[in-house]
């Protein structure tokens, strides 16, 4: 072990025994450049510190070995082994000194799994855990976050992290590197939206897209830009139509977004004239461009949502009709299908109606809940208490703000410009 690493040791431990962590985290800061340079002996660096008392050390030190890994499967099983058992055991207090370097690590950690193809899965747990360690309360986001959800998209595993996804949220973490912050609350609601997409959650998923693309911004992302072609995609499958962006959003949207949406935007009017040939033959034209931005699995959900709302008009103007006029009437290929579909959305409570097989009638019915079930009662209980929540949960968040110093200093600022705007008015003849 050369010098400088045994003094980078040395220090470690003193500091840490010490409980001077900020001037440790400086001391760290200086010696990265060391520690990029000396890969091949910061196994002997770990050996040397304990994961639980020397926690920063050790962080410092993981993030120097990922700059020097081939991805082997013996080296993977190492990595990922070792960064569980680091975050397992960190002192949660140590890393919250530097978090922007054990952000750092769960970047690496991430893009070493995804790069290397080796199962996303087996990152999952590890991220979640290290989101437990470094927020300070439930309802903060951090940019684990968007990793977590990477992991969990690519693994096609979703229920653990749908426990994040759900729990709305009230403050973000923030750290030294403003950009990075921004691009992983991008990340996050994006890949967070696709997740929602993909369990069929279409409210949730636009909510995410909304978010993503109403974000303040100067210049264009390309986060953003596929966040809107997603969120128009969504839009129509839930509401049959283009949902308006909140009028505080950027003007990057008209600007640059719808421009380069067309194919999306043409598919939306497409589908405003209900018509399924239409929206298939926009299909059929802009299909290498569907594919190319990954979306065409989600437009042809876009396709199937027009014949269940054209179904779902039929039962608004019929009580009885044959599968065959069915068929006929929303475009599909025959009376096989046109039960398929029926059957489906009979399953999953989007229409209330019976077939009959032998003479292959529909009958359409009303909706048979009553709303006086103890079961609606306490879902209604549950709504409430939640509304409330929220209620009390801006009434402290507008508290902040109004408490807040820079809030206070440009209210006072704006209301010294509009006295003194007033003032120089009266005298105008």
């Amino acid at each position: 072990m050369s010098a400088a690493l045994e003094h980078f040791v040395n220090n470690v431990r003193t500091q840490s025994a010490s409980g001077n962590f900020r001037e440790l985290v400086e001391s760290c800061n200086q010696t990265a450049v060391v520690l990029a340079k000396n890969t091949n002996y910061l196994d002997n660096v770990l050996e040397t510190l304990d994961f639980q008392q020397h926690s920063l050390g050790v962080l410092y030190v993981l993030v120097a070995k990922f700059n020097n890994l081939t991805g082997t499967p013996e080296e993977a099983d190492i990595i990922i082994s070792m960064v569980r058992d680091f975050i397992s055991v960190c002192n949660g207090e140590q890393i919250r000194f530097s978090p922007q370097t054990f952000v750092e690590l769960c970047h690496h950690f991430t893009e070493y799994l995804v790069k290397h193809h080796i199962p996303c899965i087996q990152g999952i747990s590890i991220l979640a855990q290290a989101i437990d360690k470094i927020r300070l309360f439930d309802t903060q986001l951090t940019a684990i976050h968007a990793d977590l959800c990477q992991l969990s998209f690519c693994a096609k595993v979703f229920s653990p992290v749908l426990k994040f996804l759900d729990t709305d949220i009230t403050a973000i973490a923030s750290t030294d590197d403003s950009n990075h912050d921004a691009k992983y609350f991008l990340l996050y609601y994006y890949y967070g939206g696709m997740i929602y997409t993909a369990v069929h959650n279409y409210e949730r998923a636009l909510y995410f897209f909304e978010v993503a693309v109403s974000t303040p911004a100067l210049a264009m992302s390309h986060i953003m830009l596929e966040s809107y072609k997603k969120f128009l995609l969504v839009s129509l499958i839930l509401h049959g139509k283009i949902m308006p962006i909140p009028k505080y959003s950027s003007q990057v949207i008209a600007r640059f977004m719808k421009p380069l949406s067309h194919a999306y935007h043409e598919l939306a009017n497409a589908y405003g004239t209900a018509s399924s040939e239409e929206v298939r033959s926009i299909i059929n034209k802009y299909r290498d461009t569907y594919s190319n931005d990954t979306n065409l699995g989600l437009v042809q959900q876009v396709a199937r949502s027009l014949c269940k709302k054209n179904i779902q008009r039929l039962t608004k103007t019929f009580l009885t009709l044959s599968l065959a006029d069915v068929a006929s009437r929303v475009q599909l290929s025959g009376p096989a299908e046109a039960e398929e579909y029926i059957l489906n959305m009979i399953k999953s409570g989007e229409i209330f109606a019976s077939i009959n097989q032998k003479d292959g009638m529909v009958v359409f019915k009303d909706d048979p809940e009553k709303y006086d079930s103890p079961e609606m009662f306490l879902k209604v209980q549950d709504d409430m208490a939640r509304v409330m929540e929220l209620n009390k949960q801006i009434i402290k968040m507008e508290e902040e703000i109004m408490l807040n110093l820079l809030y206070v200093k440009k209210s006072i600022g704006n209301q010294d410009e509009d006295l003194i705007t007033g003032h120089s008015k009266s005298f105008v003849v």
